[in-house]
């Protein structure tokens, strides 16, 4: 044991000193701070964007902002056709129904780059989709169908991490079978006729999966969160959010009546600090104790890429005894050997966190999402959430495509095909990311995250990626602001156990060819190729450029 956690030490420091060594800043390349916590490496990449590229990104902007007013003026003078709602002319004393500068900014700029998005499939979103073809004739205020259907274009924009979104096989065949004996809706909630024996096993089933007590399925990932969290946190409680958490997340947390603060993302010195002074001070005013205190975290990121420091996470909510909910709505089932998310991922006791939550919508290739804990937790969230009280109860066939795909992956099918995807999402996803950093591009997250930023930066290379990479049958999904910051725009890739290797050396290829064309390769940390090294081993040498 003792061998065991000298040789993890020395682990460290060589991943430590690769980072100096490599020229990287702490805002660019984040090793464990806390060795003693983590049982492997824990090292994500965040390098800085170059100044030239800032730059020219805030000119983009401005640009396109000077030429927006100008357009706006057009408009008002009807020298252009506007198409964008607004309020009528005896509507323009009262309060603005839309605010000014996201209608500005729908209009003026996100409309020039619409065609990126909402982009209709025709076919399962697995590994390759078929996409059916549209035009604009008005810059993209409106489409038209043109008839045709691409094929086959890789996938990389679904979070089918595990493949399960398909329509043959176990859980396409078990999904079947049930809607044609239970149809496909209950037209009731779970606690009027909506309770089947089927949710109760899936429940139990969930439980077993994460090694807890119980479980609770609701049929909306996203309902998950902003309705249950009002349930656990009211008026005289804090909330501690992390700054990059999803909009449930947060809505949920608005909802609840809770003091809210937020800490930087992934930044435990930011979060002893609140959790210090939240003990120290107590409420505002009257400094009374917090009824409750309650951190707020992800496991994966799903605009990051990033890993929660879930390790230190705990040790700080154990020291100031605070409440954990941790979302693995992007790490359940694509993280750990077995599937089981962030917590196994470390090696942690899912004890250890009070409320586990994750959804259906991406591993399992399902819909909804779930509670898990202690069994007085879930009791009592039975009874006080409003998801379980006022939503309908979730449809069977779901319900189905879930249980098949667990089993599958527990090995409780008789099989090693959940195993084996599990292996080979992991085999993707570093092989991925590592050929992405030996071309030049800036990747953003953890090694081990299947959820891919490449940064674009420039607005006029959102949409351009987009369409180039459509052009080469690659089907990308491209974020800009406000979902991200204003000079961080980038393209999100999501990596699956379905894709095969020569689908993804295909993907890089077209990737390449197009940052080429665009000029998206903007590392200063070039990564030297090499077939025989491991991949935590990455050697770099600093680009002159």
């Amino acid at each position: 044991m003792q061998g065991q956690t000298g040789e993890t030490h020395r682990g460290y420091q060589r991943s430590f000193l690769l980072a100096v060594l490599m020229g990287f800043a702490l805002q660019v390349y984040h090793a464990a701070c806390n060795g003693e916590l983590y049982s492997r490496p824990f090292i994500e990449s965040f390098e800085e964007t170059p100044m030239l590229v800032a730059v020219l990104t805030y000119m983009g902007y401005g640009i396109l902002t000077i030429f927006g007013y100008l357009r706006d003026f057009m408009r008002e003078w009807k020298i252009e056709k506007c198409h964008i709602a607004r309020e009528r002319e005896e509507q323009k004393d009262f309060v603005p129904l839309y605010q000014d500068f996201e209608n500005f900014y729908t209009r003026n700029l996100y409309m020039r780059i619409r065609d990126s998005w909402n982009r209709p499939i025709y076919s399962v979103p697995g590994a390759t989709f078929d996409l059916v073809e549209r035009s604009s004739n008005d810059y993209n205020w409106t489409f038209e169908y043109t008839g045709r259907v691409v094929k086959d274009v890789i996938n990389l924009g679904s979070y089918n991490y595990l493949g399960f979104a398909e329509n043959t096989g176990a859980c396409a065949t078990a999904a079947g079978e049930v809607t044609v004996k239970f149809g496909v809706g209950m037209a009731s909630t779970r606690q009027e006729m909506g309770n089947l024996k089927r949710h109760e096993e899936l429940e139990k089933l969930v439980a077993s999966f994460l090694g807890v007590e119980s479980a609770m399925a609701f049929g909306m990932g996203f309902a998950t969160n902003s309705m249950n969290i009002p349930a656990l946190a009211g008026k005289g409680c804090l909330i501690l959010s992390d700054e990059l958490n999803h909009a449930s997340l947060v809505l949920g947390a608005r909802l609840s009546g809770s003091t809210i603060r937020v800490f930087k993302h992934n930044n435990m010195q930011s979060l002893e600090k609140l959790l210090r002074d939240a003990i120290v001070h107590g409420q505002p005013r009257t400094h009374r104790p917090w009824k409750k205190i309650l951190i707020l975290v992800e496991g994966i990121y799903s605009m990051e890429g990033s890993i929660i420091r879930l390790p230190e996470v705990i040790a700080l909510k154990k020291k100031y005894k605070a409440y954990l909910y941790l979302d693995e709505a992007h790490s359940i089932g694509a993280l750990g050997p077995y599937g089981r998310g962030v917590v196994e991922y470390f090696g942690l006791d899912a004890k250890d966190v009070d409320v586990m939550m994750g959804t259906f919508t991406k591993s399992f290739g399902a819909a909804g999402g779930y509670i898990a804990g202690r069994k007085d937790l879930i009791d009592y969230l039975r009874t006080h959430s409003h998801s379980a009280i006022y939503a309908t109860s979730m449809p069977l066939p779901v319900v189905e495509q879930i249980i098949t795909s667990m089993k599958c992956i527990m090995g409780k099918d008789g099989t090693t095909i959940g195993r084996s995807r599990i292996q080979r999402l992991a085999e993707n996803t570093v092989y991925f990311r590592r050929r992405l950093r030996e071309m030049g591009f800036i990747i953003y997250g953890n090694n081990d995250s299947p959820v891919v930023p490449m940064m674009l930066y420039m607005p006029a290379k959102i949409g351009a990626f987009g369409r180039e990479m459509l052009k080469r049958n690659i089907g990308v999904v491209v974020v800009g602001f406000p979902a991200t910051p204003i000079i961080e725009s980038r393209a999100r890739f999501c990596i699956s156990a379905a894709h095969t290797k020569e689908m993804l050396d295909r993907a890089l290829d077209v990737i390449s060819e197009v940052g080429d064309l665009l000029q998206l390769k903007y590392s200063r940390h070039k990564v030297l190729p090499s077939l025989d090294r491991p991949f935590d081993e990455t050697t770099y040498e600093e680009n002159e450029e």
